[in-house]
């Protein structure tokens, strides 16, 4: 496929990604959160053990100083509770407090339930190409960013 054609596709696919991660930017600005805040509380929440503060750094590819100030706000407001890891003493173990139950209830099983009842509009083979699909375009992506990252592209205008 030429430059163009693939300039434009990503431009469409980029545009839908904002699509995406603004309707989530909205929905938390409605809870007095940011878009991380809100994925935070949305990966403690499903991890009902708790999770690592690492693990959290890790699935959304974020800094620890970022995820440490996220949790310090949560943990102020008396929404969780840190632990240290046996494993790791260096590592906590986060988990909801009883409020931060109570407070997380109202915003991520709505959230959880508009993301599945989005999904669950496609077709079940649209839904197994979406996943694969993005998940091919995401590990290619993020080769390629660290490739950039490194340097390797001085070109401005070629594939």
């Amino acid at each position: 496929m030429d430059y163009e054609t693939v300039r434009t596709y990503v431009n469409q696919y980029c545009h839908l990604r904002d699509v995406q991660f603004a309707a989530y930017e909205l929905y938390a600005r409605k809870h007095g959160l940011t878009a991380k805040e809100l994925f935070v509380l949305d990966i403690i929440w499903f991890a009902p053990d708790g999770c690592l503060q690492s693990e959290i750094c890790d699935r959304m590819s974020a800094t620890k100083q970022t995820i440490s100030a996220i949790i310090k706000k949560f943990w102020k407001q008396g929404y969780v509770s840190l632990t240290e890891s046996e494993t790791d003493r260096r590592n906590k173990i986060i988990r909801f407090t009883e409020a931060g139950t109570a407070y997380a209830a109202q915003i991520i099983p709505p959230a959880a339930r508009a993301e599945n009842l989005a999904m669950a509009e496609l077709a079940d083979e649209d839904i197994v190409q979406l996943v694969r699909l993005t998940t091919q375009f995401s590990h290619i992506m993020a080769a390629k960013f660290q490739e950039a990252r490194e340097g390797a592209f001085q070109e401005v205008d070629a594939l």
